[in-house]
């Protein structure tokens, strides 16, 4: 992560930055919602694609329940001064299911092979539509840096 203290980034400053981020962090914040039940907020380790966030949770958990009712979510990285925020929809993947190539980068990532546990696993993909990074309020301004799965110059 490159420090600018508290010099205003551009786009491109904060897209690249994001980017780094998003390959190089371990843990996401994922907050899905129910219509009955309300909304539910957990961490997850989470692997970056290059255009994707992919997680694995339980397949009872309360996560995995919101995302098959409700797919709308969003993200966001474990730090509130260099802050990044993602939103998108939710695709779920039965652990004996979900692409090799996603299941194998999650393990060599962080390894553990969630198809190789005892009980279900639902692996969860997340394509940003949108995506606001700030640091600071010096960047409240601009913060957008992903609209409609866009990113923005």
């Amino acid at each position: 992560m490159r420090t600018t203290g508290s010099v205003r980034r551009q786009a491109a400053e904060r897209r690249r930055d994001t980017l780094d981020r998003l390959v190089a962090e371990r843990d996401v914040w994922v907050s899905t919602g129910h219509p009955e039940r309300g909304p539910h907020q957990v961490p997850l380790w989470f692997l970056w694609d290059g255009q994707a966030v992919w997680m694995c949770t339980s397949a009872t958990s309360v996560t995995a329940r919101n995302v098959r009712e409700e797919p709308r979510v969003r993200l966001a990285l474990p730090d509130t001064f260099d802050v990044v925020l993602l939103q998108g929809e939710a695709e779920c993947f039965p652990d004996q299911e979900v692409p090799a190539d996603a299941a194998e980068a999650f393990t060599a990532k962080f390894g553990w092979d969630p198809r190789t546990e005892e009980g279900p696993f639902l692996y969860v993909r997340v394509v940003p539509k949108t995506v606001l990074a700030w640091r600071g309020e010096q960047e409240l301004r601009g913060r957008t840096i992903m609209r409609d799965g866009t990113w923005q110059e």
